[in-house]
């Protein structure tokens, strides 16, 4: 079984779920994010934030790919990029620190440990550009899959509460603690290729 991680373009874009790919729930304030919906034309507002957090601050988003199938999705940015953040309770996300937005592994995938190793593969990337930690904002009450990811699975991965909140707590991995384990990053990426032959397709761009 084949399998391997490749920075998130505009070229593969649409690799991700049909769903999400239409789903601008991050990268638009609520107001503007509804009109988007209304106006027929969320795919266009994702393709130019996606452009313009590329031109402007670099790769910000994984695939994950099984036999050549896409199987999962990583989507990560500086809280600038992302107007829905300032609506949570407990926001704002900390200046030294990257959000986490969302991130999906198909039905059928599910299980396997992609999840984890998504979020292993961002600390990495972000420990090479020098950043300090990654937030994101957790559901509390998580049921089935959505835009904001569940708590308990974050806290699985390594994140820690540092703002509490009934429903929407923010979590913290400090990037500096992801330094002891990044030989355990590496094989887990190799195990996740299936052989590091393929390993140059995990190479940030």
């Amino acid at each position: 079984m084949g399998r391997r991680l490749a920075p998130l373009t505009l070229d593969n874009l649409g690799d991700m779920p049909s769903r999400c790919r239409g789903c601008v729930f991050w990268e638009l304030d609520p107001v503007s994010g509804d009109a988007a919906i209304r106006g027929g034309h969320p795919e266009l507002e994702k393709e130019a934030w996606i452009s313009g957090v590329l031109l402007e601050w670099g790769s910000c988003g994984r695939l994950v790919y099984v036999d050549e199938e896409p199987a999962g999705y990583v989507l990560y940015a500086p809280p600038g990029f992302v107007p829905r953040s300032a609506a949570f309770p407990t926001s704002p996300v900390s200046p030294d620190a990257v959000l986490l937005m969302t991130a999906r592994i198909m039905p059928g995938y599910q299980g396997q440990g992609l999840g984890r190793v998504l979020v292993q593969t961002v600390a990495k990337d972000l420990v090479r550009r020098n950043f300090k930690a990654i937030e994101a904002f957790g559901e509390a009450r998580w049921e089935k899959a959505a835009c904001v990811l569940p708590a308990d699975h974050l806290r699985s991965v390594g994140f820690k509460t540092v703002r509490p909140h009934h429903r929407y707590p923010r979590l913290r991995l400090e990037l500096r603690s992801t330094i002891s384990w990044k030989g355990d990053v590496e094989v887990a990426l190799e195990r996740l290729l299936g052989g590091a032959r393929k390993e140059p397709a995990l190479r940030p761009v």
